[in-house]
Order: C-alpha cells, then structure tokens, then sequence
C-alpha cells in the first residue's frame, strides 16, 4: 500500500474540452507525477497528449502519455470526464440517459483491474452518475465522489468578493445540493473575514438593497453555465480548475473542504442519494461529511434538491 501511495498518478477519461484543459492545468500544478489521457477516440487522445508533452519544458516534472485499461490498476486518482456535453437550452438532467451506460460501462472497466483508486465524476448531471458509479461499484462511498458543487462554490464565491469589493480569499461561501437548478445558497454559511455575511454588509454600508443583490447573486451562480453555453459553447476552464483542487486535495492528503458530491445516509435528514455537501477530503476521498445546522428555508430547498435528483435516479429504472 505504501508504494501504491507514493505514485502519484491520475488516469483521465475523456480527452475532450475538459479532460484535456484539466490536464493541462494538473501539469502546471505539479501535484502528480504521471497523467494518463485516455479517450473512445484514441488518435484523439494521442493528439491531446503529444500537444501536451511539447509542454514538458515548462512544466513542474511530469509524465504525460496514453492511457489503457491496465492503468487503471495502478492510479491513484481516476476521473471521468469524458460524456455527451450539455447543449444549449438543455439541462443537465436531461443528459443522464445519455451519459448512464457509459458510465457504468468505465465503471466496470475499472473494477476489472482491481483498482484502488478513488473515482472522481465530472460527467454531467454529476450527481446522479456518481451514484450510479457509486452502486455500480461496489465501493465504500469516500472512493466514489462527484465533482459536485465545488465549481458553484467558487462562483458564488467570486460574485460575493466581487459585490463586497473584497479579496475572493477572504470569503467562505458554499452551494449544496444539485449542481444545476436545484441547488441551494448556503447563506447560513456564508462569511467574509470570519464575520457572518449577515452581520458584515451592515457593518460595511456600502450595500443597497441587500436582498435584492442577494436574489441577484444566487441567480447568477444558478444561470453561469447556461450563459458560457451560450456565448462559447461548452464549459471548461472552471471545471478544469475545479478538478485539480478536488484532485489535488486527494493526491497531497489536504483535508480540504469541499462541496463534492457524496453519497448521504441520513446526513441533512437526506437518505440514497449523492449531492453536493461539504465534506473533508484527502487520501482515499471524503474523510468525513461535514453537517452543520441550515436556515430552516435552505435545509427546505436541500431536501427539495434532492428529490429532484432521487427522481432522476428513478428515471433510469423506467
């Protein structure tokens, strides 16, 4: 086990907008020492990796090649990026049918080589297919988590620093629940400078019209990736940065807190289903879910959130 450890290496399946702009920004972080790019397409992914490895000289040390099944066996790190990707007008749950099999089908693949590693989802809608890797494997639930709402966070974040006119690294926000419409504002948690956000905009009386400006920033957590589709297509680089700080987290046993997507049993009176949630993550995954007491109407919406996932789940047994 403690060889196994001290490689660092992350397979990456998927060799498209996301799996490729994730590696790239894995490379630059130098937190692993092999990255293995793997697609359906394999010129593809030798594509990608060739433009990667031109790179080499200006990275941290790194092994970018083309990955095969047999690495799974020996990865650290295994995420899934690769999927049909969300198109305009369409939501996220509308992707599952789309992205379930092949899902399982990656999932079945790794298992297979008796891999050890943890599985980290990024294929939209997240939440349901890493419940569906979840029960698909068989492994314990730190081992399979979802990019979840990391991403979310990070945007609610820079549009509260952004409205406070304060550095982003001085405020502690959090999205839970769906990465999607669903999820929910976590204002209840929401600090700026260790002072609540609730205390802090009075103190600061530069805000006019809070509640407004707060209905404002939820909307635009809520509507970012639909306004990115629209202007360029896809999505990628905050995904991409959100991998390698999950990713990161894992391979350099951080014990960082983040929204990732885990399985609750009870947690937020929340039974079978995966969301995002605040969770300690290091070496082997989420270490420890983090509950805390909501606002009554933010506890309301989580439970709401999942629902809605519980019945995207359902909708694949039908």
């Amino acid at each position: 086990m403690d060889t196994f450890w001290n490689s660092r290496k992350v397979v990456i399946v998927g060799a498209g907008a996301v799996g490729s702009t994730f590696a790239y920004a894995l490379a630059q972080k130098g937190v692993a020492d092999e990255i293995c790019l793997m697609d359906a397409n394999p010129d593809f992914a030798a594509g990608q990796v060739l433009d990667l490895a031109h790179g080499l000289p200006f990275f941290p040390s790194v092994q970018i090649r083309v990955g095969e099944t047999g690495d799974y066996a020996d990865a650290q790190v295994i995420v899934i990026t690769a999927g049909a990707k969300q198109l305009p007008g369409e939501s996220r749950l509308e992707l599952l049918q789309k992205n379930a099999a092949m899902v399982e089908s990656i999932v079945d693949e790794v298992v297979a080589q008796n891999s050890q590693a943890v599985l980290v989802l990024a294929t939209n809608p997240v939440d349901v297919l890493t419940h569906v890797a979840l029960k698909r494997s068989g492994w314990p639930k730190g081992r399979v988590i979802g990019s979840g709402t990391v991403l979310d966070s990070s945007r609610f974040r820079y549009l509260i620093s952004q409205h406070c006119n304060v550095d982003v690294g001085n405020v502690h926000a959090y999205i839970l629940g769906e990465h999607g419409d669903s999820e929910v504002a976590a204002w209840s948690m929401t600090h700026v400078g260790g002072v609540s956000i609730d205390k802090y905009c009075p103190m600061c009386g530069n805000c006019q019209d809070w509640p407004a400006q707060r209905e404002r920033i939820v909307r635009e957590v809520r509507d970012s990736a639909y306004h990115i589709i629209n202007y360029k297509g896809s999505t990628y680089f905050g995904i991409g940065m959100s991998l390698v700080r999950i990713v990161g987290t894992i391979l350099q046993d951080q014990n960082s807190v983040l929204t990732v997507s885990t399985y609750l049993d009870g947690e937020y009176n929340i039974r079978d289903v995966c969301l995002g949630i605040p969770c300690i993550v290091g070496q082997g995954g989420v270490k420890r879910i983090i509950e805390t007491e909501l606002y009554p109407e933010e506890q309301a919406a989580l439970e709401r959130s999942a629902k809605i996932l519980q019945e995207g789940l359902a909708s694949l047994k039908t």
